[in-house]
């Protein structure tokens, strides 16, 4: 399932390394804190596990978004990069 990950920590390093995980999960960089990509529900809850020790502060938060792709199709990006939120807009729902 597609999932929308956007964060907002407030040190630097940890910050770094967090997108670092975000990547190695197999998630793309869509803005500077946010990652988009597919996960599964194990993967999902693993990654959740282990985002936890990046929220130090009272002001920082991580939120690991499901996005069905019917909602994922409707998604209005505005943006002069091309950025997409669905790579694929060829899916065809029955």
């Amino acid at each position: 399932m597609l999932h929308l990950v956007v964060y907002d920590i407030s040190n630097d390093y940890s910050r770094t390394k967090l997108s670092k995980l975000l990547e190695r999960f197999g998630l793309a960089r869509v803005q500077y804190s946010a990652f988009r990509g597919e996960l599964n529900p194990n993967d999902r809850d693993v990654l959740a596990k282990r985002v936890k020790k990046f929220v130090e502060d009272e002001r920082d938060c991580i939120f690991i978004i499901p996005l069905c792709m019917r909602c994922a199709s409707t998604a209005v990006v505005i943006s002069n990069t091309g950025v997409e939120l669905v790579k694929d807009k060829s899916i065809e729902f029955i």
